[in-house]
């Protein structure tokens, strides 16, 4: 009983971040800040509603499964990064920043290496 509650919270846990991570998509103003929604609170969504659909069978069934391991693994590994890259590839291919953004730290440096 309790270890379903448990698993319960955590996909619903994963599942509300998810549904922000969406709504970040549609409400955010520049690629750069939607980047990071996609990123971040989808990552969280996805490892929580992984992590909970791994302590669901491993503590009703006793099974441990090597492929929502590997999946919150490469999750884990691989969002943050490709956010990263996305990221520094809009900026490289000089995608304007929303006009509530304050300040641009890597404008400096970037003209400093191309010099």
């Amino acid at each position: 009983m309790l270890s379903e509650i448990i698993v319960s919270i955590l996909i619903f846990i994963g599942t509300a971040f998810s549904f922000l991570s969406a709504i970040g998509l549609i409400r955010l103003p520049d690629v750069y800040t939607r980047a990071h929604a996609a990123s971040k609170s989808t990552s969280i969504g996805v490892l929580c509603i992984l992590f909970g659909t791994f302590l669901y069978f491993l503590l009703t069934e006793g099974y441990v499964s090597i492929r929502l391991i590997l999946g919150i693994f490469f999750v884990f590994l691989t969002s943050p990064v490709v956010a990263h890259l996305l990221n520094r590839a809009a900026y490289r291919s000089h995608v304007e920043l929303a006009k509530e953004s304050i300040q641009d730290d890597l404008k400096e440096y970037i003209k400093r290496t191309e010099s």
